[in-house]
């Protein structure tokens, strides 16, 4: 069972429905009842990083959820702000996060933008994937959806699972043995999106 995380910052409907097309058998999970049930789970976020990492924290999940990916070794993809909690620390705020990629959370360095909008990344842009199995059947240099003023700075250049130039390159996916995560967000990018999340299934 693919378990969606619902903790109030993400829109779990949109990732219930990309599975449900591709026949995968999905929930919402909302209780650690309902987590211990899974076998892969998604961790979307929108929304600041403290934010974010407050709403996980009073959730009542965290510990099933740290329990299943980092004891149970089950596979978990967070996407967006779902990603960037995976991180130590973040510019955008306090408070410290999951800590289970090492890294930390920067903002763009507006100097080196040539655009007259310079934050957020919005649109689509391109995703250089970097030996990774999330990837498999998507076209290299592929385009995905992106909303984000903030990147994550990997510490083990092992972890970086694809990389995307804004401001030169950054890191748009990461991976840590069980552990992935994407920058952009694969439920708004069409065909790329929707095979990146059968194979994230397929894992």
């Amino acid at each position: 069972m693919i378990s969606v995380i619902d903790y109030g910052c993400g829109n779990t409907h949109a990732f219930i429905n990309v599975f449900k097309r591709l026949n995968l058998p999905v929930n919402i999970a909302r209780t650690v009842a309902e987590v211990e049930k899974s076998d892969k789970i998604v961790l979307p976020g929108v929304g600041s990083f403290d934010y974010v990492m407050n709403s996980f924290n009073k959730s009542g999940l965290r510990d099933i959820v740290e329990q299943k990916v980092m004891v149970e070794k089950i596979d978990v993809i967070g996407i967006c702000a779902g990603m960037q909690i995976f991180a130590e620390t973040s510019d955008e705020g306090n408070e410290k996060g999951l800590g289970w990629v090492n890294g930390k959370i920067r903002i763009f360095n507006v100097k080196k933008i040539n655009h007259k909008t310079k934050l957020p990344h919005m649109g689509w842009n391109t995703v250089n994937p970097v030996n990774n199995q999330l990837f498999e059947g998507i076209d290299i240099s592929s385009r995905f959806y992106f909303v984000h003023s903030y990147y994550f700075a990997n510490s083990n250049p092992e972890n970086i699972a694809a990389t995307t130039n804004y401001a030169g390159l950054f890191t748009s996916a990461v991976k840590r043995d069980n552990i992935y995560g994407v920058q952009f967000h694969p439920e708004k990018s069409h065909e790329n999106g929707l095979q990146l999340l059968k194979n994230f299934a397929e894992l």
